[in-house]
């Protein structure tokens, strides 16, 4: 993404685990999200390191265009160790058309978000039918500057007439790997319109982020990196209720009575050795009519995802510190270091040794 470079320069399965949740795996809640009452979305997050890397406002005059590559492009600019970067765009005045780069473009209003949740190439612009004049290199040092700080957050762009749009811009790293059930769920665009009724806490946290951007107080980057991801989690929030009510799947079983019960039992007790039968009986439904809904919204069975889970748990224990694989195994619920390993490779591909080593050498994306 531009934004005006030549403006910019005056200017961030249930079996061989243990019966019973350990107290330590209950104590680790913050690195494995295993904490009584957490919400299953939050759970997630957490757990998948979602992380604010930038969010700026764009102030845009026509004819006007901004396009961005592949988050992969320049992931690494913005955080050095994320796998894999999310982009929203709020819409706050005038209107503009965007989308994915050679995809149908849609007409946003003000209120209107743009959420790109799979890192494709994307666009916005005044006009249909215009494409942005620079390459790669060009966006790789407009982020690395305002990564650093040399960019201010409020960026001019196009050619100087009357200024007709205003947009946020917000960019969040994250883990894709061994499990991210919020990225899978996704579509590769979303598109939010702005709903009829009164302000919400979306729109409060709008404020207050066009607020921090325009003062630019002390502290202000880190303020605004924590809004960052504050913005995109009420955003998610706000397309969960947008879903229609036959829609399928993980987010659509967060809000079905029994599938969501059973998501967050599966999150707060992880380690807890699960079987089908003790699943359906603690949400209160039979063994069958949980597996048939559960398999119909989440796309997978209740054990199977569990078992998922539990990887994507363990991949971020062996992320975040030293513990032996046996300690980790254990975190997870496997009594047995050679049955997590076993789950793990299955999961991943490599071994759990192989998964830390790989990281420390190279980082998350290699």
């Amino acid at each position: 993404m531009k934004y005006d470079f030549r403006v910019s320069k005056h200017h961030d399965p249930a079996s061989e685990s243990r019966a019973r949740a350990s107290a330590a795996f209950e104590r680790s809640a913050g690195r494995a999200g295993a904490m009584d009452g957490s919400d299953t979305l939050a759970d997630v997050l957490r757990s998948v390191r979602l992380t604010g890397a930038l969010l700026f406002l764009v102030e845009a005059a026509a004819p006007w265009v901004t396009e961005a590559p592949r988050s992969n492009v320049f992931a690494s600019v913005l955080l050095p160790d994320v796998e894999h970067v999310v982009s929203y765009h709020i819409v706050t005045e005038g209107s503009c058309w965007a989308g994915l780069v050679g995809e149908p473009l849609v007409r946003c209003e003000p209120g209107d978000i743009l959420v790109v949740p799979h890192g494709d190439a994307y666009l916005l612009a005044s006009a249909q039918g215009l494409r942005a004049d620079y390459g790669n290199e060009a966006t790789l040092t407009f982020f690395r500057e305002m990564a650093q700080g040399k960019v201010p957050p409020v960026v001019s762009e196009g050619s100087g007439g009357p200024l007709a749009t205003r947009f946020l811009c917000g960019f969040l790293g994250c883990d894709l790997r061994p499990f991210n059930p919020v990225l899978s769920a996704l579509p590769r665009m979303i598109h939010l319109r702005r709903p009829a009724r009164q302000a919400d806490r979306l729109d409060h946290l709008i404020e207050f982020a066009r607020g921090e951007i325009r003062e630019h107080e002390s502290g202000a980057q880190t303020v605004l990196l924590r809004l960052s991801e504050l913005l995109f989690v009420e955003l998610i929030r706000r397309y969960l209720r947008s879903l229609p009510s036959d829609q399928l799947g993980w987010f659509a079983a967060l809000r079905d009575p029994i599938i969501g019960r059973a998501l967050k039992l599966l999150h707060n007790r992880a380690a807890y050795g699960w079987t089908l039968a003790e699943l359906a009986s603690a949400v209160g439904s039979s063994r069958s009519a949980l597996s048939d809904r559960f398999n119909q919204l989440v796309g997978q069975p209740p054990m199977q995802y569990l078992m998922q889970w539990r990887m994507q748990l363990a991949a971020r224990l062996l992320n975040d510190g030293a513990a032996k694989v046996s300690t980790v195994a254990s975190e997870v619920g496997y009594e047995s270091e050679a049955a997590f390993s076993r789950a793990f490779k299955k999961t991943t591909g490599v071994a759990p040794v192989v998964w830390r080593k790989r990281l420390s050498d190279t980082g998350p994306s290699a």
